[in-house]
């Protein structure tokens, strides 16, 4: 049975070129990790949610930012890890820095008994088209090209 999971990839036009909002996670594992660790800000969808109305939950949860309007379907694609991510897209342009990430807890050190709270995205940022596919998990570079084919028709 495969996991869906929903997300927001918000663009912006500075200086003629298209950016995108990508967020790092947070947690002792992805700490020192940079290139092909960054994502488009998304979660799991719960049961029989509507997948645009998952995608608005998450990117609050993961950002603190509530977002609405002129949404565009970028559509699904498979994960390596066999995971079904649909992304939708939304112009609009936000502070980064203003960043409010939920937690989650886990044991760390690993077993050493004791739990920490780290946020689900330690930060986000800005990035032109290029520096995002360098950035981006390497299964959510289709959307990246999905994104440019649908804005720049």
């Amino acid at each position: 049975m495969s996991v869906y999971s929903a997300g927001i990839l918000l663009y912006r036009l500075r200086d003629n070129a298209v950016e995108v909002l990508l967020a790092h996670p947070g947690g002792p594992f992805w700490s020192g990790k940079d290139l092909g660790a960054w994502s488009i800000p998304k979660g799991q969808s719960e049961a029989n949610e509507d997948p645009l109305q998952a995608a608005k939950r998450e990117f609050k949860e993961e950002t603190g930012f509530e977002v609405d309007g002129q949404f565009i379907d970028l559509g699904t694609i498979r994960q390596p890890s066999r995971k079904m991510i649909q992304i939708w897209a939304l112009k609009q342009d936000l502070d980064a820095d203003r960043l409010q990430s939920n937690e989650f807890s886990m044991e760390w050190p690993r077993k050493s008994g004791i739990m920490m709270q780290f946020p689900e995205i330690d930060r986000a940022e800005w990035f032109d088209i290029e520096r995002a596919r360098q950035k981006i998990h390497k299964g959510q570079v289709g959307f990246l090209d999905r994104l440019i084919s649908k804005i720049l028709k």
